[in-house]
């Protein structure tokens, strides 16, 4: 799973998420992308989990790139403790996606096995998505 290498920071607050991507929203290296279309926190497990899912079904063809990387620690406290005693240990690591960002992107393989890819890959995320094509942006 990707995580950072070390952060200033071991907890964060959740902060809000509102408004729109304003960077990481054009198709920068490939042909075909994956674009988020609400806000979320995506977990580093459900990127690796969409990643596999592509890779899988292009049978590793093609070449592949990840555009967002989980940098924002969660927390979580044990099961059965009661409220206060102040807040859980670091549990894992998100990425917060806003409409408009590029989550993955694909190249070298056919439009129909790309979109198809995607769909497999946008089952696994927590946010709604949509595919796009190079001609689209």
């Amino acid at each position: 799973m990707l995580s950072p290498k070390n952060v200033k920071f071991r907890k964060q607050q959740r902060g809000r998420m509102k408004g729109l991507s304003t960077r990481g929203c054009n198709l920068n290296f490939g042909e075909f992308g994956l674009q988020a279309i609400e806000c979320g926190a995506i977990s580093s497990k459900q990127i690796e989990a969409g990643r596999i899912a592509m890779t899988r079904h292009v049978k590793r063809g093609g070449k592949m790139w990840i555009r967002i990387f989980p940098d924002k620690p969660f927390t979580k406290k044990p099961a059965e403790v009661r409220m206060g005693k102040g807040k859980g240990a670091p549990e894992g690591w998100n990425a917060i996606v806003r409409p408009g960002r590029i989550l993955y992107e694909m190249q070298g393989v056919p439009r129909d096995m790309a979109k198809e890819a995607f769909r497999l890959a946008s089952h696994k995320l927590s946010v709604k998505t949509r595919f796009v094509e190079r001609s689209d942006i």
